[in-house]
């Protein structure tokens, strides 16, 4: 296979077959690929990589990119260099793309021909979504719930939280920060009590990264929050010009204005936050529960002072309450298989395997009698492995891998069998289950273009045209300063073809929700 340039190279390895095993094969090592520049989790030292390699018979060379990823993931396709396997965001244009230049085998037809066992592991539903107009299905998604999950379980939460910093939210009186008013005076109080965390500055506000197509936090978390319908009078609904949301951007704004929206918002990517949170540095934000999850441990573990909690965060003006995204039927990531696979029947056993029940409880508890016992039915991990969990992560990884440390096709419906700590007061759990009650299957409004249709074009250029507005609007020095940068996005967005993107967003809803059973 060709050499890969300006990749990152995960440590791997994976030990070679023991005393008495001549007869097995040496494991095949498969070079796979994860979009994603934070991921740096090894293969072959741990616990549970070298048990995927002893009932695989694959070994893995993880490679991420160290730079941007678009740019890094399309040089691989231009040069026809994919690694062995890929993964990616399932709402990446490159996914379409690796399919219709015909880079990617399509794993039905693998399945058939290898492993047949294949079809006994995956969700029904799920493959069918999947499955395109000629018949194949050429990823698996992770983290993809139906609607069904939904009817069946009442313990599914979302990853959308509003946090803030125990200590300091409890010095200043836990205010109410669900109006635009009580916000401000939160975010006021905080940074004149605290204007500082250890010797570094405190942020008041903190977020996602801001990227080309805008920032989580200020566009669909807070508009999640302020419960901003997703269609209206049977059609797909405008949530950028919804007046509650734009009452919520001023207050934002008017912040800016004061000097709380730091710059480190603006420029910081996900290592550089990560060091903040660890450090406590924010006082509140608009954040992923599960991003969080593992510093909240650590945070736990050294200055239990110091946790994010969630609480209730933006409202409406009429004070509803939150409507929370579940995660939907396409997941989060989807894997593929490229056809420069150097073992393909290796390649869809890996995947069948990790999609099994039992790859699934050894990616999520590792091994039996090692990092876990069953008692009486109930999963019991063993103490010096939670400690080494709540304490530090990077260890944890590094020694044991269990956790979904190897999430490419986590599960987390069928997980909720094993669940072990959902009982236990620790803030990870309390942070997941604050979102339980406010959280809906909202799957059916995942919109998603072909790039190369006139839609799909026209919302690629809609979305970075927010991306460039939403810091300006932020940071406007005065209202009229924000309604005339607001006027200029929405003028632009209509020349784009703003009109094309919302009548094709309504067909697709309309069509999801027939394909799902829903109104």
């Amino acid at each position: 296979m060709p050499v890969l340039v300006g990749l990152t190279i995960c440590a791997c390895g994976g030990e070679a077959p023991g005393e008495g095993t001549e007869e097995r094969e040496e494991p095949v090592t498969l070079e796979w690929y994860i979009n994603y520049s934070w991921y740096n989790t090894g293969f072959g030292e741990n616990l549970v990589s070298k048990e995927i390699t002893e009932r695989t018979g694959v070994d893995i060379r993880f490679v991420t990119p160290y730079g941007d990823e678009t740019e890094l993931l399309n040089s691989l396709i231009s040069s026809d260099t994919l690694p062995d396997l890929i993964t990616l965001g399932w709402w990446e244009p490159q996914a379409d793309e690796m399919i219709e230049k015909d880079m990617v085998y399509a794993l039905n037809e693998l399945a058939d021909e290898y492993e047949p066992y294949f079809w006994e592991v995956t969700d029904e539903t799920i493959a069918d979504w999947y499955t395109k107009e000629d018949g194949n299905i050429y990823c698996y998604p992770n983290s993809a719930y139906t609607p069904e999950d939904y009817r069946e379980h009442d313990n599914i939460g979302s990853n959308q939280t509003f946090l803030v910093r125990k200590d300091i939210y409890e010095a200043i009186g836990s205010p109410d920060m669900t109006t635009p008013e009580g916000f401000a005076a939160a975010v006021r109080a905080a940074a004149e009590q605290f204007p500082e965390v250890d010797g570094y500055p405190l942020i008041p506000v903190g977020s996602h990264v801001f990227t080309d197509t805008g920032c989580d936090s200020f566009d669909q978390h807070l508009q999640n929050f302020l419960a901003v319908p997703y269609e209206k009078d049977g059609a797909y609904y405008d949530r950028y010009t919804d007046p509650e949301y734009i009452r919520w951007l001023k207050m934002f704004r008017g912040l800016g204005s004061e000097g709380y929206l730091k710059n480190d918002i603006f420029i910081d990517q996900r290592t550089q936050m990560e060091e903040k949170i660890a450090r406590g540095q924010y006082f509140c934000m608009l954040y992923q529960r599960t991003d969080i999850a593992d510093l909240e441990r650590e945070l736990y573990a050294e200055h239990p002072e110091r946790i994010y909690i969630a609480v209730d965060g933006p409202k409406n003006s009429a004070g509803d309450d939150p409507v929370l995204m579940g995660a939907g039927i396409n997941g989060w990531t989807v894997t593929f298989i490229s056809k420069n696979c150097k073992d393909p029947q290796k390649a869809i056993g890996l995947v069948t395997y990790l999609i099994s029940e039992e790859g699934q409880k050894l990616t999520y508890l590792g091994v039996e009698g090692e990092t876990y016992d069953e008692k009486d039915g109930k999963i019991v991990i063993k103490d010096e492995v939670r400690e080494l969990l709540e304490r530090d992560r990077a260890e944890y990884d590094r020694f044991y891998g269990a956790d979904n440390a190897y999430w490419m096709f986590q599960d987390n419906v069928m997980q909720l069998q094993w669940k072990w700590d959902s009982d236990e007061k620790n803030p990870v759990v309390e942070m997941e289950k604050w979102t339980v009650p406010y959280t809906r299957y909202i799957g059916q409004y995942e919109i998603s273009f072909d790039a190369n249709t006139k839609e799909g074009n026209a919302d690629k250029k809609i979305k970075e045209a927010w991306g460039e507005t939403l810091p300006k609007l932020l940071l406007a020095s005065s209202e009229e300063e924000f309604d005339a940068v607001l006027a200029a996005y929405v003028k632009k967005r209509e020349e784009l073809g703003f009109s094309l993107v919302m009548e094709a967003s309504t067909r697709q809803v309309n069509e999801a929700k027939e394909r799902l059973g829903l109104e």
